[in-house]
């Protein structure tokens, strides 16, 4: 995984952090769960990433 997908995928995940925390606070679930979507989206682009890294490198 390049170090360019790494950052991108961090900075997707934090987006959804914040998303998700902002739905809280105004108690608006829809943004809430987009926030959590989008983390979850986030983290699986990681676990593919890190699966290619892992076959590419054996």
């Amino acid at each position: 995984m390049g170090m360019g997908d790494d950052i991108k995928h961090n900075a997707e995940d934090l987006k959804g952090k914040a998303k998700e925390a902002y739905g809280k606070a105004t108690d608006d679930k829809s943004t809430e769960a987009e926030g959590h979507a989008e983390q979850a989206a986030a983290k699986t682009k990681k676990a593919g990433d890190d699966i290619k890294d892992a076959v590419t490198d054996s």
